[in-house]
């Protein structure tokens, strides 16, 4: 199935390979990923280190390119873009947010200065967007201060970096990475260097941009705290798409009734996925409630709708 221009997915991954290679061996990163993500969504990745979600955020900021599979992202063939209209893509349809903020702000800048240095190198209007409740300025100055507004930070417009804390830089590092209106907010380990209370604020802030400005916002983690403030989470193990996380009640009405990341009890089902074979990766925490005595076989079967499976022998553990 190919991706129309009118397509409800900005994001699509299908059957996506990653291999790349050290001094010694050639390492397989991505093994057959499938990944679909909507206009306008607000979700997270999560996954281990080296499971392969930083590698998937890179390849779709086009800054790394697969070994194989589809990636059709706005539209686009990431396979097919040349050097040239790659540039392009990472300028204006992608904006980057990293945890570590010397790759994020320049110094020797204020604030004000940092969120306007991109849109230099750019001076196509922004488009109006009927979706959106706040229309960006075309006057770099003016655009500057909206999103240093979003992001809570105006105050601090004639602040340079070492004037601020490490949650401050990051909330001018979102506005920055928003600078020229890109359609896709990539975020790698965004609060990994914050405490937590920042953290949730940090949060905040995505969740406002997501509303006011319908930016697709992914971020990229191995905290699964992090994640309770989204409405899907999809899990990534050893290269693949193993399950996702979906809020349980209505989304709005869960955001508008927390404030503390902890208070998030239950509010989401896990579903494993089922890849094109058939086959499907039982998440780690269940197959260790199985208690398999350091076997690798499992009974299974099919009662009243449900597959059940269980340890050979055990017929009061299962999983649906």
């Amino acid at each position: 199935m190919s991706m129309s221009e009118n397509s409800k997915y900005i994001i699509e991954c299908e059957n996506l390979v990653k291999i790349y290679k050290t001094k010694d061996l050639e390492v397989l990163a991505l093994q057959g990923l499938d990944l679909t993500i909507k206009k306008g969504e607000l979700m997270a990745i999560i996954g281990n280190i080296g499971s392969g979600k930083s590698m998937l955020l890179n390849m779709i900021g086009g800054l790394d390119r697969p070994s194989a599979g589809r990636l059709i992202v706005d539209g686009k063939d990431l396979f097919k873009l040349n050097e040239k209209q790659l540039v392009e893509y990472k300028r204006n349809t992608v904006g980057f947010v990293w945890q570590n903020n010397a790759r994020n702000l320049l110094p020797y800048l204020t604030a004000w200065q940092n969120v306007q240095l991109p849109m230099q190198f750019d001076n196509s209007p922004i488009p109006y967007d009927e979706d959106a409740k706040l229309q960006l300025s075309n006057n770099k100055k003016t655009r500057a201060l909206q999103l240093l507004e979003l992001v809570g930070m105006s105050h601090r417009k004639n602040s340079k970096l070492n004037q601020l804390s490490g949650g401050e830089q990051q909330r001018v590092a979102i506005a920055l990475a928003l600078a020229n209106n890109p359609k896709i907010l990539l975020a790698d380990e965004p609060t990994g260097s914050v405490d937590i209370k920042t953290a949730n604020y940090i949060l905040d802030v995505f969740r406002e941009l997501n509303r006011e400005l319908g930016t697709t916002i992914i971020i990229v983690t191995h905290d699964r705290n992090l994640s309770k403030k989204v409405e899907r989470v999809v899990a990534i193990r050893d290269g693949k798409t193993s399950s996702e996380f979906i809020v349980k009640q209505s989304y709005a009405d869960m955001l508008s009734n927390v404030s503390r990341l902890d208070e998030i009890e239950s509010t989401q089902d896990e579903f494993v996925v089922l890849d094109r074979a058939g086959r499907i990766q039982i998440p780690a925490e269940l197959l260790g409630k199985l208690d398999l005595r350091g076997g690798n076989k499992v009974k299974m079967e099919f009662s009243d709708g449900k597959i059940i499976i269980t340890a050979p022998d055990i017929d009061t553990t299962a999983v649906h």
